[in-house]
């Protein structure tokens, strides 16, 4: 069955990271102009008393000064810093005082601009946040109308894997070519029969692969983006990662294809495995190998331990490869281990 939980912590990843940040910018903000000198009725002309002053590494200098002023016939002290007109002892400062307490004072008649910054930045975020709450739980639910559909049924079905035994097995290896990386299926006979070869590197900007699908002897060249991770607070089910593929997030270009992923975390530790559907139909085990899995002859090759992403065991009907692959594909490409 389908990790509800992930599903929930994925769609409120963003609310859950922005709108906190929303709200201390926006609690901030109001509360330094409430106490802003902005609320001070009472002005008086102190005295300077004290100067000093502190130059930056371009020799532009700001003052600091300490002051008193006189409220009813009763001194009262203040202080300012980082003035930039340049002050002298017996000088006369305007100030700004609380009539109920001029212990509370200030030279200057309002707060600035910078609260009404964090007040306005602060309730962008929280919007945004929200916004981006709703747009994943619409994309969820519209792809879960999409599953239903497709299985003709009002419910989400229930995909079942079928026996290993029963279907064609793969295995998905990373190339590691310095400059242009890419990743090889061979069946278990070691026989290649699918390719994803990255033939143009980027630093910036999207990089081309070739999809080559030996059983069609079909040739496809794909513009892939840079990899791009959102991690929220580093909880688990919070890392949305993507990448464009031919211009359109690469998730989106897998589930407009009709493709599902669950993902098993009562896999064997430390493999994990992966559910693939396709129109509500099962397509594929996907499982996390280690590099030479299928090499049994060589004690050194039976080791099953993962070596991060990059190396895949396949178990499929066969009914989509060029889907499934690219989904492969994207998976190790964004080192997810949660993907719907």
């Amino acid at each position: 069955m389908e990790n509800k939980l992930a599903r929930l912590m994925r769609n409120t990843g963003s609310a859950r990271i922005l709108v906190p940040i929303g709200l201390a910018l926006l609690i901030f903000g109001i509360v330094i102009l409430v106490i802003s000198p902005k609320n001070y009725k009472g002005t008086a002309e102190a005295t300077v008393k004290n100067v000093s002053y502190n130059t930056d590494d371009d020799g532009n200098k700001t003052y600091d000064v300490d002051y008193v002023f006189e409220v009813d016939g009763k001194e009262y002290p203040g202080s300012a810093a980082g003035l930039d007109k340049d002050y002298s002892a017996g000088d006369s400062i305007k100030v700004y005082y609380d009539e109920a307490d001029p212990n509370k004072n200030s030279v200057s008649g309002s707060a600035g601009i910078i609260p009404v910054i964090m007040i306005i930045v602060g309730a962008a975020v929280i919007a945004l946040g929200i916004f981006l709450c709703v747009r994943n739980f619409r994309k969820s639910r519209e792809l879960d109308e999409k599953t239903k559909a497709a299985a003709g049924s009002d419910k989400m079905p229930e995909i079942l894997p079928l026996p290993k035994e029963e279907l064609t097995e793969y295995y998905v290896s990373y190339d590691g070519k310095m400059l242009r990386p890419g990743y090889t299926v061979d069946d278990k006979n070691r026989k290649p029969i699918y390719e994803m070869a990255m033939t143009k590197n980027a630093l910036a900007g999207s990089r081309t692969f070739t999809f080559t699908n030996q059983l069609s002897g079909e040739t496809v060249e794909h513009q892939v983006g840079h990899t791009f991770t959102a991690t929220y607070n580093d909880e688990l089910f919070s890392v949305n990662s993507s990448f464009k593929f031919d211009g359109k997030n690469v998730w989106d270009v897998i589930h407009d294809r009709g493709i599902r992923i669950r993902t098993d975390l009562g896999s064997k530790f430390p493999n994990i495995t992966y559910i693939i559907s396709k129109d509500a139909r099962f397509l594929a085990t996907v499982e996390t190998c280690g590099r030479y899995v299928h090499e049994d002859e060589a004690a050194e090759h039976k080791l099953n331990i993962p070596v991060g992403r990059y190396y895949y065991r396949v178990w499929t009907d066969g009914s989509d490869n060029d889907g499934l692959f690219l989904t492969v594909f994207a998976i190790s490409e964004t080192e997810q281990t949660i993907v719907e």
